[in-house]
């Protein structure tokens, strides 16, 4: 029987006794693992009133709030979970996830160093620890507990991934280099490693390495908008505009009209000193502004200049 045959038969049992909480329990969770959150999430909060003290359904109600990125309630619902079972490492677990999510970063690193006493070789654990003190810029225990990440799961490519980012972030591009490279010795279609390695190429001033990794990354990844500005300025760079405004043209194509994208057009036209169409270009850019990095006022005054 298929998914939705045994749904729409659970649904018919409850339309006979709508007091059956085994079918509504079974109902609640194939309706979330179906994607139905919104349905899944009716029949949780019926069955959360019928049985205050049943800490799998809260732990349920955790699941499918976060699904609906209602993350203040998903964080309500897994600590009501462990109130009731105190030793629900999902649910601890879970909670740590919210936590993130909502920016509380010292709670997030209590609710996965609760799980690590219970079970010390949580590589997810250490991995979510990793980008917890990433987030917060605490670069040495970033690498440290992605690393312990590692030690315990050598071809987990997001803690490789991450050390790569950290080492880019403190200048030390050899090692991040090393980690993006294994990294794609993992996962040889992983884009954000070769978009990566191509900001390291560009930063060193290897330009035609770095024109071929950002190549690769919008292969993989046609709606990645960076690596079509930094190709586009790289395009640039060796003075063939007209393949630069491509590129950026390409790029609105796959990822949608921006200010940014425009304003990138408008600075490219004006180079090559065609100042016609760079204003018209600005102009976009300005009737785009809520996608718009710079000032309305700096792109005005670059339109008045010209």
């Amino acid at each position: 029987m298929s998914d939705i045959d045994k749904i729409e038969e659970l649904q018919g049992l409850l339309r006979e006794d709508v007091n059956n909480f085994q079918a509504r329990r079974e109902l609640a969770v194939l309706l979330m693992d179906a994607g139905f959150n919104e349905e899944s999430l009716k029949n949780l909060l019926y069955l959360s009133k019928n049985f205050e003290e049943d800490s799998g359904i809260f732990y349920n109600l955790g699941i499918v709030y976060e699904k609906l990125k209602q993350y203040s309630s998903a964080r309500d619902a897994y600590q009501k979970a462990i109130e009731l079972e105190p030793e629900a490492l999902d649910a601890i677990y879970n909670l740590g996830l919210v936590y993130i999510e909502l920016k509380d970063y010292e709670k997030a690193i209590e609710s996965f160093k609760k799980v690590l006493k219970s079970d010390s070789e949580d590589s997810n654990s250490y991995f979510n620890l990793g980008l917890v003190y990433f987030k917060m810029q605490d670069y040495p225990n970033a690498i440290r507990y992605f690393q312990r990440t590692i030690d315990i799961n050598d071809e987990d490519i997001y803690a490789h991934f991450y050390i790569g980012n950290v080492l880019k972030e403190m200048g030390e591009y050899v090692g991040a280099r090393e980690e993006f490279e294994k990294v794609l010795s993992l996962s040889p279609d992983y884009s954000w490693a070769y978009y990566n390695l191509a900001v390291l190429d560009y930063e060193e001033g290897n330009y035609s390495q770095a024109e071929e990794n950002l190549r690769k990354t919008i292969e993989l990844n046609p709606a990645d908008v960076d690596a079509y500005k930094i190709l586009a300025q790289l395009i640039a760079k060796t003075g063939y505009y007209s393949d630069a405004e491509n590129m950026v043209l390409q790029a609105m194509n796959n990822c949608g009209e921006s200010g940014d994208l425009y304003y990138l057009a408008g600075e490219i036209t004006k180079t090559q000193g065609d100042i016609e169409k760079s204003k018209n270009y600005f102009n976009k850019a300005l009737a785009n502004s809520k996608t718009l990095s710079l000032s309305i006022d700096k792109v005005q005054a670059i339109i008045s200049s010209l």
